[in-house]
């Protein structure tokens, strides 16, 4: 199952607000580590998507300059 950008960005923000809201210093740095793991998750989730978009406009305009006038 593909995950997308704004799945990862949910999460990301959803443990930086548990970050915030934790009173014990372990919650708080686990929640930290989970948000910068949400937010690498994200970063490639929305790279992989912008290749995908320039390998599919990369391939229209070859079809399009392959087929006759």
């Amino acid at each position: 199952m593909s995950q997308t950008y704004e799945f990862y960005i949910a999460r990301a923000r959803e443990a930086a607000a548990d970050a915030e809201a934790a009173t014990l210093d372990n919650v708080r740095e686990r929640a930290l580590r989970s948000e910068k793991t949400w937010q690498v998750l994200a970063d490639q989730a929305r790279a992989v998507a912008e290749q995908r978009r320039k390998i599919e406009t990369e391939k229209a305009e070859q079809r399009e300059a392959a087929t006759p006038s």
